[in-house]
């Protein structure tokens, strides 16, 4: 796989069926293999007006305007806008506006509105308060999930500071709480709080006194697993906990007050089992009521009335628990308010999607038009029968589907649900031939069976001579059609299939936009909820305090889409290695990047500018596109195009962790062509780039070692001597398996079962190497211990950084900025593990937080045992300054770990650790792997090499 191509994909993500700006894009005649990817003058002109501007005292306030004809940035003045345009025309390029057009142009480009800076956080950047969570899991208007109830507990433990961030929550614009699986981005006050997230008047001030027999109104669940079936209208009922439940610690059993054997009838919802769950435990509090109406099927939710009864406390036992009650209290009848949003008829992955929708409108109104508004917002108005379908069918591969073929039992009428959403323009309905285009008629074949295919061969009198594969088949079939052989066949496919429909393009283009603005990722879908709701994932709790957009307006969203769209057709086009297009695409994200201001990239990509906002622009898309785009050039061996994208990176990405790799690329390529003077300069320059890290930088010294010899430098590095230190080696032998080239080594064990050559290392490290214990896990267990040991920094509060409820991580992780937002906070925790306090802190983070999503953290593959011993053996210096190096620069460092982490005990409970990188035959240390070592040995760590080679058979 070409370099930078699994991480294009996870920018893409699910591929979209609809791409709007597809023909604009490939209108152009596509570029030939013989043209070179270099600036044309028009580019040139523009690349030197704008480095004139940045450089110049007065270039801050000089207004940019943007060419109709090729789209790049220019200069206001009058003059620079006639050269421009004469520079344009005279290129033949194809023109966006006719020549009158030009003339009536307005060119001067609209104010941005800069949104307000944030205040310092000073102290707010700091270990996450267990009090000043609730306000974030609050739940004012949506279910929260995952949080357990040591969690809530703890998260009442002060009243008088939870008052306090209450009414931050109603005053302070610039800390929103998560609103359920969403944060309100709204800065202004009247807006922040919409009717749902008030807090009620009666809830400022409650006692236990004043909740007697005050009624919750809620809702049995889970009736399929009760005990009794049968209902009475007005059934007296009570709540019972079920801490031994598997699926929900906090789960509360709805039982029969009529009989006296306590059958089960149901559960209470999770959402609010969590907060009242410690209400029954820690406060003693007992909830009764009745059965308020009987549902038409047995399995549905039945709607109930609970009350409060407070259990008999001495003064000092309801002194202790009065603050937390009134903290869980709160949080309880913002539940109960927010479940009347939501029918009891509607179904679980369907209220997600309405969340969803809703959420997202609430939240970016100015990045949609009115009429997507509307159209968004109609499908609240839709039956349920059509909103289900409509889910159903967005979940699917499609994009067409038989009519006949759609069928779930949660749809009562599927014929009427897919007229109301054709009606509104969800759905596309195919009744006649004549609407069908060659491609159309394409995908309607894949709908079809290998038999249903032969009919239609035979129905046609076409002897399809092609095999009994559907692939064959389809593709003799669109021959025919195209050569114009088989004119009917659009007809005839209809007949077959049926009447069949898709998921409009105005539709799925939203949605999309929908999704992608919720999760703010590729790889996140509407599958994320189900996960959730099933307790199969589990996210972290967090405050999220947020000060500004990640997409200022509509325009920035809009280049951003057209961005993932080049991405995805570059992607599908490395699938078909259709190097045309690849070709074609390169230089579309190559022109998108130097067009660009000089200034708009030098302030978005700045030292003082949030360095994870830049992951949602244009820009860093193309960039990514690009970066892939070298790669796929040097694999053709087309090195002066690569070298000429490379420069274009280097220049205008100024502050970006990437810089290594495409320096050290540029350098290589350089040498290709025989250019070993400005390769190895190219080198030299690299060193002095502080964005040159970890294993592009020990590779650059590596060139300069060997491009800088006499007569090019006569001066020997002064990292000469650090880069050509020994790392320790251990060889082993073992009877290989198979020794082919490009296939992973395999030997025979010391058990006589096939083994790689990582467990053989483990194998002679417990035996005859010392017996040391171990796992092979690369950077897995220290990543894993990494997540445990700075948990609570990692989620602790920053501005800007947790923007939804399904974040593993915060966006600032892989930036500089993680370390130096929390530096005091990091450096204090560094400081307790240095003093030998990491087990204990390990043991409370993996107590606390097990089985909850975090990045790097693998919660199935490493014991706490293992991870005590690891940790144990290691020792607080080593695991400081290794905690420390990923703070700082998790990006750089996150991969290429030794294989092996080897410990032992020795006597008294004292032990030591080794850290191992096994090679197999033919293997070699890669830069990443040998900068590693190397750090590992100044921390004093005790690392070697294990290389494995087969024993060498006597003749």
């Amino acid at each position: 796989m070409l370099n930078g191509r699994e991480s294009l994909i996870r920018l893409v993500g699910k591929r979209r069926h609809f791409l709007p700006s597809l023909q604009s894009l490939l209108s152009d005649p596509l570029a030939t293999r013989n043209d070179s990817i270099e600036n044309t003058e028009a580019e040139k002109l523009v690349d030197s007006k704008e480095a004139t501007e940045f450089g110049s005292a007065s270039g801050s306030s000089e207004k940019l305007v943007t060419c109709p004809v090729c789209g790049h940035k220019v200069s206001g003045e009058h003059s620079d806008i006639n050269s421009h345009l004469d520079a344009c025309l005279s290129r033949g390029t194809k023109r966006k506006l006719t020549q009158q057009t030009l003339l009536q142009s307005n060119f001067w480009s609209q104010p941005k509105i800069s949104s307000s800076e944030l205040e310092s956080l000073g102290k707010n950047v700091s270990g996450r308060g267990s009090d000043k969570s609730l306000v974030q899991n609050a739940v004012p208007g949506l279910p929260d999930f995952g949080a357990a109830e040591e969690n809530v507990i703890s998260m009442c433990q002060s009243s008088r500071k939870l008052e306090s961030d209450m009414q931050t929550h109603i005053d302070d614009s610039s800390e929103n709480p998560v609103n359920g699986y969403w944060i309100d981005y709204s800065t202004d006050t009247t807006q922040q709080l919409s009717p749902k997230n008030e807090v009620p008047k009666g809830d400022m001030e409650v006692t236990m006194d004043e909740i007697c027999g005050v009624t919750l109104e809620t809702y049995i669940v889970g009736r399929r697993f009760s005990d009794e079936k049968k209902l009475l209208l007005g059934a007296s009922i009570s709540l019972l906990r079920d801490p031994n439940n598997d699926k929900d610690p906090n789960a509360i059993k709805v039982v029969s007050a009529d009989s006296g054997c306590c059958k089960s009838l149901g559960f209470i919802p999770r959402e609010l089992a969590q907060c009242l769950s410690p209400l029954i435990e820690k406060c003693c509090l007992n909830f009764e009521g009745h059965v308020c109406s009987i549902p038409k099927h047995p399995f549905d939710c039945v709607p109930i009335q609970i009350a409060c009864c407070k259990s008999i406390f001495n003064g000092e036992k309801e002194s202790e628990v009065l603050e937390d009650f009134k903290c869980l209290w709160k949080v309880a009848k913002r539940v109960v308010e927010s479940a009347k949003n939501y029918p009891l008829s509607m179904t679980k992955y369907q209220q997600n999607f309405c969340v969803l929708i809703r959420e997202v409108l609430r939240s970016n109104p100015h990045l949609f038009s009115e009429d997507e508004k509307f159209f968004m917002e109609s499908f609240t108005s839709l039956s349920n029968d059509s909103q289900r379908i409509f889910i159903r069918l967005y979940t699917r591969k499609g994009p067409w589907f038989r009519m006949s073929n759609i069928s779930y039992a949660e749809v009562l009428d599927p014929q009427e649900a897919v007229k109301g959403l054709s009606a509104v323009g969800y759905v596309c309905l195919f009744e006649d031939a004549d609407e069908l285009d060659y491609n159309d008629i394409k995908e309607m074949l894949n709908l079809l069976t290998v038999c249903e295919l032969r009919d239609i061969s035979s129905k046609l009198k076409k002897n399809c001579n092609s095999g009994t594969r559907k692939k064959d088949l389809i593709e003799a079939l669109l021959s025919l059609y195209k050569n114009g052989l088989c004119p009917k066949l659009p007809s005839v496919v209809l007949e077959k299939t049926g009447v069949c429909i898709q998921i409009s393009s105005q539709a799925e283009s939203l949605i999309w936009r929908a999704e992608r603005l919720f999760f703010l990722n590729g790889e996140q879908d509407l599958s994320t909820f189900l996960l959730v709701d099933l307790g199969i994932v589990k996210y972290p709790t967090y405050n999220c305090i947020i000060s500004e957009q990640i997409f200022s307006g509509r325009d920035d969203l809009l280049a951003y889409e057209e961005a993932i769209e080049v991405a995805q057709l570059m992607d599908q086009a490395l699938d078909g290695n259709n190097a045309e297009v690849l070709l074609r695409l390169i230089k579309i994200a190559d022109s998108h990047i130097s067009s660009s201001s000089m200034k708009a990239i030098k302030s978005s990509t700045s030292e003082s500018a949030p360095k994870f906002l830049l992951y949602f622009s244009a820009l860093w898309v193309y960039s990514k596109v690009v970066s892939l785009g070298v790669s796929f050039l040097e694999r053709e061996h087309r090195y002066n195009d690569a070298i000429n994208l490379l420069k274009r990176l280097l220049s205008r990405f100024t502050f970006d962790g990437r810089r290594g790799y495409w320096t050290l690329r540029l350098s290589i390529n350089l040498e290709h062509i025989g250019y070993l003077n400005e390769s190895l300069a190219v080198a030299e320059d690299g060193l002095q780039d502080p964005w040159v890290r970890a294993g592009s930088r020990m590779a650059l010294q590596k060139r300069i070692l060997r491009l800088g010899k006499p007569p090019r430098r006569w001066k020997t590095p002064s990292f000469s001597a650090s880069l050509k230190r020994k790392i320790p080696e251990v060889h082993v032998q073992g009877r290989p398996l198979n020794c082919e080239i490009g296939m992973k080594n395999r030997f025979y064990g010391e058990d006589g079962e096939q083994c790689g050559v990582e467990q053989l290392a483990l194998q002679y490290y417990a035996g005859e190497g010392g017996g040391w214990q171990g796992v092979h896990t690369e950077s897995g267990i220290w990543l894993t211990i990494f997540g445990l040991l700075m948990w609570d920094i990692i989620f602790s509060d920053a501005p800007n950084v947790f923007r939804t409820r399904f974040q593993t991580a915060p966006l600032d992780l892989e930036t500089d900025s993680f370390y130096l937002m929390r530096k005091s906070c990091i450096e204090s925790q560094l400081q307790r593990i240095h003093d030998g306090m990491a087990e204990e802190i390990l043991i409370m983070s993996w107590e606390c937080h097990v089985g909850t999503a975090c990045r790097g953290v693998n919660w199935n593959k490493l014991s706490l045992t293992e991870l005590r011993a690891a940790v144990s053996c290691i020792g607080g210096p080593c695991l400081a300054s290794l905690c420390r190096h990923l703070a700082q620069d998790y990006r750089s460092w996150s991969s290429g770990m030794p294989d092996l982490l080897l410990w032992r005990f020795n006597q008294e409970y004292r032990g030591e650790a080794k850290l191992v990188e096994v090679k197999g035959p033919r293997d070699r240390l890669s830069e990443q792997q040998r900068a590693w070592l190397l750090f590992l040995m100044d921390c004093g760590f005790n690392t070697e090499v294990c290389k494995v080679s087969p024993v060498q058979m006597s003749v």
